[in-house]
């Protein structure tokens, strides 16, 4: 999932944040969650291992083992090595639905800046042959923690519900590579179809504890786009011997910007960002070549032609404009695979809304607005086919007096993927752990 700080308002708050007022409306415990609550000393041990120990996209495979000794020990048929390093868990119990539940594995290259006592110190080198400090900063290591809390709880209530549950480690989602591995290597021909998937994600702008349940558009199509502007180089005393690649990159950057604000619809969210822009190594050398990457935010198959259509041309026509003969003109290559955007099925979201309404109370389910970060999550029910639902959730991580304070100061405060980030993880693992369990028993009721 990509990058974001969260700008906390009012609005915020509206969302269902939560308040000493609406928890007095959460409806009292059932076996269920005194089962969670029992078991939560473990899982947060289990966290703060995971936390201390991140590894990199396709080289989970320490968390993979913690994750497939966890099932298996509460009796799910577990199989390593999917996709590389991914686990699948299968535990049959009667006639029923088939419900697949994953956890994303992989950490972050970033260098923990919490403070916490158990912080990562990890380091790592990423499939760019990067070498960097590793961490947790999307939170990972809750959603893990919470998949084997549900394990668990699912595992010891099979009173409660029938059919069969297939619950999945996935590598590799912060690459957005991770689920088409597992995809690839037989997850749909070797273990059940699933009739629905469900994940959870923690959310650095909802309160701690509460759900976020989204309809529809949850996450975005992601695309990675470089491009490469060519020039005729010379000495910056000369520049009108020369054509200045870092001149037609920079036009090329401000032309972008219309992209968004005059091409695209307004009701239709895009973005598109300019990440990187390398070019030139002396004062007074102007260069012959310019490198940029862009990150690239859409919702519909539409949206996302116009806009890669939109860099394609802008970047030619500029290079045009500046006088470049057309076989230097710039080179713009779409990195595959792109993330697609992630759905949550409508009749899926709202019966869950339902059910999470019903265990939690009105005052910690929300509906949140869908967000421009990227998942690779809705692949899985694309390659299941049309039949397959999917609901991605959000559970809270920051505390609401925190979001409170910074509502009333207009503070930023950091986000997923900060090395600043450390959720409430007791909060949203036992949250995470109780949606995902009770999302489950819904789906596939005992008869």
């Amino acid at each position: 999932m990509n990058p974001y700080k969260t700008l906390v308002t009012a609005s915020t708050l509206a969302l269902g944040c939560g308040t000493p007022a609406q928890a007095q409306k959460t409806p009292p415990p059932d076996d269920l969650r005194q089962a969670i609550t029992a078991d939560m000393p473990g899982l947060i041990a289990i966290y703060r291992d995971l936390h201390q120990h991140p590894e990199l996209s396709f080289q989970e495979v320490r968390s993979a083992k913690i994750m497939a000794d966890a099932a298996r020990k509460a009796g799910f048929t577990v199989t390593e090595r999917v996709g590389k390093t991914g686990v699948v868990a299968v535990l049959e119990n009667g006639a029923g639905p088939t419900v697949m539940i994953r956890a994303d594995m992989d950490a972050l290259p970033v260098v923990e800046q919490t403070g916490l006592p158990f912080a990562s110190k990890a380091r790592g080198v990423s499939t760019a042959g990067v070498e960097s400090g590793v961490m947790h900063a999307c939170g990972h290591d809750t959603h893990m923690t919470g998949w084997i809390g549900a394990a668990r709880a699912l595992a010891a209530h099979r009173d409660k519900w029938s059919g069969t549950l297939v619950m999945i480690g996935q590598p590799a989602e912060e690459i957005n590579t991770g689920a088409l591995a597992m995809i690839e290597d037989g997850l749909l021909t070797r273990f059940p179809r699933p009739d629905y998937t469900l994940a959870f994600h923690d959310a650095a702008e909802l309160a701690s504890g509460v759900v976020g349940v989204k309809s529809g558009f949850a996450l975005a199509n992601v695309d990675s786009i470089d491009i490469t502007v060519k020039g005729l180089g010379g000495h910056g005393a000369y520049p009108h011997t020369t054509k200045d690649p870092i001149v037609i990159a920079s036009a090329i950057v401000m032309r972008l910007q219309t992209l968004v604000s005059r091409e695209s619809n307004p009701l239709d969210p895009s973005v598109v960002t300019v990440g990187a822009f390398h070019g030139g190594a002396k004062h007074n050398i102007i260069s012959d070549e310019v490198k940029m990457q862009l990150t690239v935010r859409s919702y519909s198959q539409a949206s996302r032609d116009l806009l890669v259509e939109g860099i394609e041309r802008i970047a030619r026509a500029e290079a045009l404009a500046a006088g470049l003969p057309n076989n230097l003109l710039p080179a713009v290559t779409v990195i595959e695979p792109s993330a697609k955007a992630t759905y949550n099925t409508p009749a899926l979201a709202e019966r869950m809304r339902e059910v999470m309404t019903a265990r939690f109370g009105e005052g910690r389910v929300a509906d949140p607005p869908p967000s421009m970060a990227g998942e690779d999550f809705g692949e899985l029910a694309r390659a299941a086919g049309p039949k397959t639902q999917s609901l991605i959730l959000w559970v809270g991580g920051r505390p609401a007096s925190e979001l409170e304070a910074a509502a009333r100061d207009r503070k930023q405060l950091p986000g997923l993927h900060s090395p600043f980030w450390a959720p409430d993880a007791e909060a949203v693992i036992s949250t995470g752990a109780e949606a995902l369990t009770s999302a489950a028993i819904a789906l596939m009721p005992k008869k």
